[in-house]
Protein backbone atom coordinates (compact mmCIF):
# COMPACT_ATOMS: atom_id res chain seq x y z
CA UNK A 1 0.00 0.00 0.00
CA UNK A 2 1.05 3.72 -0.70
CA UNK A 3 2.10 5.71 2.91
CA UNK A 4 1.68 9.28 2.76
CA UNK A 5 4.38 11.57 2.92
CA UNK A 6 2.02 13.50 5.85
CA UNK A 7 1.95 10.52 7.52
CA UNK A 8 5.83 9.59 7.91
CA UNK A 9 6.51 13.25 9.13
CA UNK A 10 2.83 12.54 12.01
CA UNK A 11 4.62 9.45 12.86
CA UNK A 12 8.37 11.13 13.13
CA UNK A 13 7.19 13.95 15.00
CA UNK A 14 5.69 12.12 17.55
CA UNK A 15 8.13 9.54 17.98
CA UNK A 16 11.60 11.21 16.79
CA UNK A 17 12.43 8.29 14.60
CA UNK A 18 13.92 8.21 11.66
CA UNK A 19 11.95 9.32 8.50
CA UNK A 20 12.50 6.03 6.81
CA UNK A 21 12.16 3.83 10.14
CA UNK A 22 8.86 4.91 9.82
CA UNK A 23 8.01 4.47 6.66
CA UNK A 24 8.58 1.17 7.30
CA UNK A 25 6.27 0.57 10.62
CA UNK A 26 3.57 2.19 9.01
CA UNK A 27 4.13 -0.21 6.07
CA UNK A 28 4.31 -3.31 8.43
CA UNK A 29 1.37 -1.59 10.45
CA UNK A 30 -0.75 -0.74 7.18
CA UNK A 31 -0.88 2.99 7.72
CA UNK A 32 -1.82 2.24 11.40
CA UNK A 33 0.09 5.23 13.46
CA UNK A 34 -0.77 3.59 16.13
CA UNK A 35 0.31 0.37 15.81
CA UNK A 36 3.37 1.95 13.74
CA UNK A 37 4.33 3.90 17.18
CA UNK A 38 4.31 0.55 19.13
CA UNK A 39 6.73 -1.20 16.17
CA UNK A 40 8.98 1.71 16.44
CA UNK A 41 9.24 1.03 20.05
CA UNK A 42 9.25 -2.57 20.35
CA UNK A 43 12.48 -1.60 17.69
CA UNK A 44 13.94 0.66 20.33
CA UNK A 45 13.60 3.27 17.59
CA UNK A 46 11.15 5.81 19.35
CA UNK A 47 12.56 8.57 21.06
CA UNK A 48 9.41 9.42 22.28
CA UNK A 49 8.79 10.22 25.55
CA UNK A 50 5.19 9.56 27.66
CA UNK A 51 5.25 12.92 29.21
CA UNK A 52 6.82 15.30 26.44
CA UNK A 53 4.20 14.89 24.10
CA UNK A 54 5.01 17.19 20.85
CA UNK A 55 3.26 20.90 21.96
CA UNK A 56 -0.12 21.04 19.81
CA UNK A 57 -0.45 24.57 21.12
CA UNK A 58 0.58 28.04 22.47
CA UNK A 59 -0.25 29.02 26.47
CA UNK A 60 0.97 29.51 29.86
CA UNK A 61 1.05 27.55 33.31
CA UNK A 62 0.25 29.69 36.17
CA UNK A 63 1.57 28.07 39.46
CA UNK A 64 -0.91 29.52 42.78
CA UNK A 65 -0.15 28.40 46.22
CA UNK A 66 -2.91 29.32 49.30
CA UNK A 67 -3.57 28.50 52.53
CA UNK A 68 -2.49 24.74 52.30
CA UNK A 69 -3.61 24.53 48.68
CA UNK A 70 -1.83 24.13 45.51
CA UNK A 71 -2.79 24.89 41.78
CA UNK A 72 -1.12 24.47 38.41
CA UNK A 73 -3.58 25.89 36.02
CA UNK A 74 -2.41 25.70 32.24
CA UNK A 75 -4.23 28.21 29.65
CA UNK A 76 -3.93 28.22 25.93
CA UNK A 77 -4.07 30.39 23.39
CA UNK A 78 -2.93 30.48 19.22
CA UNK A 79 0.71 32.22 19.58
CA UNK A 80 3.63 33.08 21.36
CA UNK A 81 2.80 36.12 21.62
CA UNK A 82 -0.43 36.27 23.46
CA UNK A 83 1.06 34.05 26.03
CA UNK A 84 3.33 36.90 26.85
CA UNK A 85 0.03 39.55 26.58
CA UNK A 86 -0.20 41.17 29.81
CA UNK A 87 -4.03 41.37 29.92
CA UNK A 88 -3.61 37.24 29.10
CA UNK A 89 -1.36 36.93 32.12
CA UNK A 90 -3.69 38.72 34.05
CA UNK A 91 -5.99 36.74 32.95
CA UNK A 92 -4.47 33.30 34.00
CA UNK A 93 -3.68 34.52 37.66
CA UNK A 94 -7.42 35.91 38.21
CA UNK A 95 -8.51 32.20 37.21
CA UNK A 96 -6.59 30.77 39.55
CA UNK A 97 -7.11 32.87 42.15
CA UNK A 98 -10.76 32.08 41.67
CA UNK A 99 -10.44 28.51 41.91
CA UNK A 100 -8.62 28.38 45.24
CA UNK A 101 -11.04 31.11 46.25
CA UNK A 102 -14.41 29.33 45.59
CA UNK A 103 -12.86 25.71 45.77
CA UNK A 104 -13.63 24.96 42.28
CA UNK A 105 -13.20 20.91 41.60
CA UNK A 106 -14.11 21.22 37.47
CA UNK A 107 -14.49 23.97 35.01
CA UNK A 108 -17.28 26.30 35.36
CA UNK A 109 -20.38 28.82 33.22
CA UNK A 110 -18.23 31.63 35.30
CA UNK A 111 -14.56 30.73 34.27
CA UNK A 112 -15.55 30.09 30.49
CA UNK A 113 -17.14 33.76 30.24
CA UNK A 114 -13.64 34.96 32.05
CA UNK A 115 -11.78 33.47 29.26
CA UNK A 116 -14.27 34.97 26.53
CA UNK A 117 -13.94 37.90 27.39
CA UNK A 118 -10.53 38.73 26.77
CA UNK A 119 -10.68 36.42 23.81
CA UNK A 120 -13.15 39.22 22.33
CA UNK A 121 -10.71 41.57 22.98
CA UNK A 122 -7.28 40.55 22.10
CA UNK A 123 -8.75 39.10 18.98
CA UNK A 124 -7.34 35.18 19.69
CA UNK A 125 -9.26 32.27 20.59
CA UNK A 126 -7.82 30.45 23.54
CA UNK A 127 -9.28 28.26 26.39
CA UNK A 128 -9.22 27.13 30.01
CA UNK A 129 -7.31 23.17 29.16
CA UNK A 130 -6.69 22.33 32.60
CA UNK A 131 -6.59 22.86 36.48
CA UNK A 132 -5.26 20.39 38.63
CA UNK A 133 -5.17 20.88 42.83
CA UNK A 134 -2.47 19.44 45.59
CA UNK A 135 -3.12 19.71 49.39
CA UNK A 136 -1.00 19.81 52.29
CA UNK A 137 -1.11 19.19 56.23
CA UNK A 138 0.07 20.97 58.83
CA UNK A 139 3.51 18.74 58.55
CA UNK A 140 3.58 19.38 54.70
CA UNK A 141 5.79 22.43 52.77
CA UNK A 142 4.36 23.76 48.78
CA UNK A 143 6.70 25.07 47.00
CA UNK A 144 6.16 26.00 43.20
CA UNK A 145 8.05 26.98 40.02
CA UNK A 146 7.58 27.86 36.60
CA UNK A 147 10.20 27.70 33.93
CA UNK A 148 10.21 29.61 30.60
CA UNK A 149 7.48 32.30 30.92
CA UNK A 150 5.38 29.94 32.08
CA UNK A 151 5.83 27.04 29.39
CA UNK A 152 6.50 24.90 32.43
CA UNK A 153 4.62 24.98 36.03
CA UNK A 154 5.39 22.61 38.87
CA UNK A 155 4.52 22.43 42.65
CA UNK A 156 5.94 19.98 44.84
CA UNK A 157 4.80 18.81 48.59
CA UNK A 158 7.86 17.97 51.05
CA UNK A 159 6.94 15.93 54.20
CA UNK A 160 8.30 16.36 57.58
CA UNK A 161 8.43 14.92 60.94
CA UNK A 162 8.61 18.03 63.18
CA UNK A 163 6.14 21.27 61.34
CA UNK A 164 8.93 23.32 62.76
CA UNK A 165 11.39 22.43 59.76
CA UNK A 166 8.73 23.40 57.52
CA UNK A 167 10.28 27.34 58.39
CA UNK A 168 13.71 25.78 58.16
CA UNK A 169 15.98 27.74 55.33
CA UNK A 170 17.54 24.79 53.74
CA UNK A 171 14.90 22.67 53.75
CA UNK A 172 13.00 25.70 51.54
CA UNK A 173 15.75 25.56 49.55
CA UNK A 174 15.84 22.08 48.71
CA UNK A 175 11.94 22.05 48.12
CA UNK A 176 12.80 24.50 45.79
CA UNK A 177 15.70 22.60 43.92
CA UNK A 178 13.52 19.85 43.88
CA UNK A 179 10.65 22.00 41.76
CA UNK A 180 13.48 22.85 39.27
CA UNK A 181 14.53 19.41 39.56
CA UNK A 182 10.97 18.28 38.02
CA UNK A 183 11.12 20.69 35.78
CA UNK A 184 14.03 19.92 34.05
CA UNK A 185 13.36 15.84 34.27
CA UNK A 186 9.86 15.70 34.23
CA UNK A 187 9.61 12.54 35.99
CA UNK A 188 6.36 9.85 35.49
CA UNK A 189 6.46 9.04 38.95
CA UNK A 190 7.41 9.27 42.39
CA UNK A 191 9.06 6.09 43.09
CA UNK A 192 9.05 2.78 41.93
CA UNK A 193 6.34 1.74 44.06
CA UNK A 194 3.91 4.10 42.42
CA UNK A 195 4.72 2.56 39.32
CA UNK A 196 1.26 1.00 37.44
CA UNK A 197 1.77 -2.51 37.10
CA UNK A 198 0.17 -1.90 33.23
CA UNK A 199 3.25 0.54 32.82
CA UNK A 200 5.67 -1.66 34.00
CA UNK A 201 4.17 -4.76 31.89
CA UNK A 202 4.51 -2.69 29.00
CA UNK A 203 7.50 -1.68 29.49
CA UNK A 204 8.91 -5.11 29.97
CA UNK A 205 7.16 -6.40 26.56
CA UNK A 206 8.75 -3.95 24.74
CA UNK A 207 12.65 -4.50 25.86
CA UNK A 208 11.62 -8.26 25.48
CA UNK A 209 10.80 -7.76 21.88
CA UNK A 210 13.97 -5.56 21.74
CA UNK A 211 16.37 -8.39 22.78
CA UNK A 212 14.56 -10.60 20.87
CA UNK A 213 15.09 -8.32 17.89
CA UNK A 214 19.03 -7.81 18.41
CA UNK A 215 20.96 -10.11 16.01
CA UNK A 216 23.38 -9.95 18.84
CA UNK A 217 21.27 -11.81 21.30
CA UNK A 218 20.02 -14.73 18.84
CA UNK A 219 19.84 -18.00 20.11
CA UNK A 220 20.99 -17.13 23.91
CA UNK A 221 18.50 -18.98 26.49
CA UNK A 222 15.67 -17.51 27.99
CA UNK A 223 17.00 -17.01 30.99
CA UNK A 224 19.72 -14.58 30.02
CA UNK A 225 16.95 -12.50 28.01
CA UNK A 226 15.07 -12.52 30.78
CA UNK A 227 18.05 -11.09 33.00
CA UNK A 228 18.91 -8.56 30.19
CA UNK A 229 15.02 -7.08 30.31
CA UNK A 230 15.29 -7.04 34.36
CA UNK A 231 18.43 -4.87 33.86
CA UNK A 232 16.62 -2.55 30.88
CA UNK A 233 13.65 -2.40 33.54
CA UNK A 234 15.47 -1.05 36.21
CA UNK A 235 17.58 1.26 33.89
CA UNK A 236 14.33 2.45 32.52
CA UNK A 237 12.65 3.08 35.65
CA UNK A 238 15.66 4.94 37.47
CA UNK A 239 14.73 7.59 34.76
CA UNK A 240 11.25 8.30 34.94
CA UNK A 241 11.20 7.79 38.96
CA UNK A 242 11.83 10.79 40.72
CA UNK A 243 13.42 9.20 43.58
CA UNK A 244 16.03 7.27 41.68
CA UNK A 245 16.85 10.19 39.34
CA UNK A 246 20.08 12.01 40.06
CA UNK A 247 19.08 15.42 41.75
CA UNK A 248 19.42 18.08 39.63
CA UNK A 249 22.12 20.19 41.59
CA UNK A 250 24.67 16.92 41.34
CA UNK A 251 23.38 14.00 39.36
CA UNK A 252 25.90 11.95 41.12
CA UNK A 253 23.60 11.33 43.94
CA UNK A 254 19.72 10.15 43.65
CA UNK A 255 16.92 12.33 44.85
CA UNK A 256 16.61 10.08 47.50
CA UNK A 257 20.06 10.15 49.53
CA UNK A 258 19.77 14.06 48.94
CA UNK A 259 16.80 13.78 51.51
CA UNK A 260 18.13 11.27 53.34
CA UNK A 261 21.24 13.55 53.82
CA UNK A 262 19.15 17.06 54.49
CA UNK A 263 17.31 14.82 57.09
CA UNK A 264 20.00 14.19 58.66
CA UNK A 265 21.47 17.52 58.81
CA UNK A 266 18.40 19.67 60.08
CA UNK A 267 18.00 16.81 62.71
CA UNK A 268 14.19 15.25 61.31
CA UNK A 269 13.13 13.16 58.65
CA UNK A 270 12.01 15.21 55.21
CA UNK A 271 10.32 13.45 51.67
CA UNK A 272 9.02 14.14 48.81
CA UNK A 273 4.91 13.36 49.71
CA UNK A 274 3.33 14.82 46.17
CA UNK A 275 4.11 16.81 42.91
CA UNK A 276 2.11 18.38 40.06
CA UNK A 277 3.95 19.26 36.51
CA UNK A 278 2.22 20.80 33.69
CA UNK A 279 3.63 21.30 29.95
CA UNK A 280 2.42 23.67 27.57
CA UNK A 281 0.66 21.41 25.30
CA UNK A 282 1.47 18.32 25.94
CA UNK A 283 -0.71 15.70 24.97
CA UNK A 284 -3.42 14.60 27.83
Amino acid sequence: MGIKASDVKTLRERTGAGMMDCKKALLEADGDSEKAERILKELGLSAADKRAGRATNEGRVFAKIKDGQGLLLELSCETDFVSRNQEFIDLGEAIAGRVLQDDLQDKTDGLESMVKDVASRIKENMGLRRFDRIQASDDELLVSYTHGEGRIGVIVKLKVDDAALKDNEKVGQTAFDLALHIAAFAPLFLSQKAVDESYVKEQEELFMKQVENDPNLQGKPEKVLQSIVKGKLGKHLSTVCLMDQGFVRDEKQKVSKVLEALGKEVGGSVDVSGYLYYKVGEEL
